[in-house]
C-alpha cells in the first residue's frame, strides 16, 4: 500500500482500512503467540501500513 494510493481515498475509506489492518495485526499477534505464523515479517509490514494510514489521516485533518 502506497501513500499516494491512500491520499486518493476519502476519510471514511481510510478509517475502514485502518480497522481492517488493526484486526489483521491482532490476528498476526495471536498467530505468533500460538507459534502458527511462518512469515513473521508480516507483522512489521502491517505496523508500517497502519503508521502510513495514520499519517495520511493526520494530513487530511489539517
Amino acid at each position: 500500500m502506497k501513500a499516494t494510493e491512500l491520499r486518493s481515498k476519502n476519510t471514511e475509506e481510510l478509517h475502514n482500512e485502518l480497522i481492517a489492518l488493526r484486526r489483521e495485526q491482532f490476528s498476526l499477534r495471536m498467530q505468533i503467540a500460538t507459534q502458527q505464523l511462518k512469515k513473521v515479517d508480516q507483522v512489521g509490514k502491517v505496523r508500517r501500513n497502519i503508521a502510513r494510514l495514520n499519517t495520511v489521516l493526520a494530513e487530511k485533518a489539517k
